[in-house]
């Protein structure tokens, strides 16, 4: 089955009564037939006929199980919240509102698992966990499939991959992400945030193979030296991935990236190599430039005249002077220029 035949889903908000104007009806209704069959075993017991005492039992009778049917339709949404209406298998909406409601009853806990089927999947679940030591899973109950709106962090493991050049890096990211699309999220993938958990992985490791960790070529992006470049690219890559989900990414960054460890040592050498021939080319060239600041200044202020021969040999001392690594004692001539 390709994606195409999948249905896409879109969310509808719509709005349900107070749950503070109903309340007081449901009672009514619940005081009203406990009343009516009082009324009625009254009747009864005065020696009233039966089609009196049945007026009032029926209705009665009738009337409290339908009050505690009705009971059963009262919810609430906190700031940020909302949840998503199914009624006998059909999408009838989303409630976004914050507060007291009251809607439909037999609106369902739709998109939440339970039965016989989901304990013992649970069960089965909580076993593998003891057998290898994990931590065991958080069972979810059905909350009448209320979906958090709120901004939620993802803050994933370390993953072991290979760079662009095929070198072997630890790299991590934090994933800020909220839910935009109830009915995507409800209906479109089987359990959103599981989706987003592994989508996320698979982002991040396609960027990391599509970029090479450092010493790219001239104006290339890589994943040291241009960060903010790089977490815009998994942001959006991840957006794209998401977005069947009615997931909305706020935000990506990576939170680690550095060489795995069999060839930390060996990038390390090859960094502080780098950074020595880069010193080096920093001295060799001020050095350079020294001396010829040397000479020209003698040359114009008329200090001294001096032939090829021997401003060959300053400049050999004053390399060696300033480029050394070593203090250097110099040997003061007492003679002349030339001896």
């Amino acid at each position: 089955m390709n994606a195409e035949s999948l249905t896409v889903n879109k969310e509808r908000e719509v709005q349900v009564l107070n749950g503070w104007l109903m309340l007081p009806v449901v009672i009514a209704l619940l005081l009203g037939g406990i009343g009516m069959i009082v009324c009625s075993i009254m009747r009864g017991g005065a020696g009233m006929e039966p089609p009196a005492v049945l007026s009032l039992l029926v209705p009665g009778v009738l009337l409290i199980p339908t009050a505690i049917i009705m009971f059963c339709g009262f919810f609430t949404l906190q700031p940020n919240e909302a949840r998503v209406l199914i009624l006998f298998g059909a999408y009838r909406g989303t409630v976004r509102s914050s507060g007291f409601h009251w809607g439909n009853p037999f609106y369902s806990n739709g998109g939440q698992r339970g039965g016989f089927a989901a304990h013992m999947a649970e069960l089965q679940a909580q076993t593998i966990a003891a057998k290898t030591g994990a931590p065991p899973p958080q069972s979810k109950t059905p909350s009448r499939h209320k979906i958090s709106l709120r901004a939620r962090n993802l803050n994933g493991d370390k993953l072991k991959v290979n760079d662009k050049r095929g070198n072997p890096i630890e790299i991590a990211a934090v994933i800020v992400w909220r839910v935009r699309d109830t009915a995507q999220a409800a209906f479109d993938v089987d359990d959103y945030e599981n989706y987003v958990r592994i989508q996320s992985e698979s982002a991040l490791r396609h960027l990391a193979s599509a970029y090479a960790y450092d010493h790219g070529e001239d104006n290339e992006v890589t994943l040291r030296s241009a960060v903010d470049e790089v977490s815009q690219a998994l942001r959006a890559e991840l957006q794209e991935r998401l977005a069947k989900a009615g997931v909305q990414v706020d935000e990506a960054r990576l939170t680690h990236l550095a060489y795995a460890p069999e060839i930390a040592q060996a990038m390390l050498r090859r960094q502080q190599a780098e950074a020595v021939i880069a010193a080096r080319q920093k001295i060799v060239h001020g050095a350079v430039s020294m001396v010829e600041m040397a000479l020209r200044e003698l040359a114009e202020k008329h200090v001294v005249q001096l032939d090829d021969e021997r401003k060959a040999a300053m400049v050999s001392n004053l390399m060696v002077v300033l480029c050394g690594e070593s203090e250097v004692h110099p040997v003061v001539n007492t003679g002349t220029l030339y001896s």
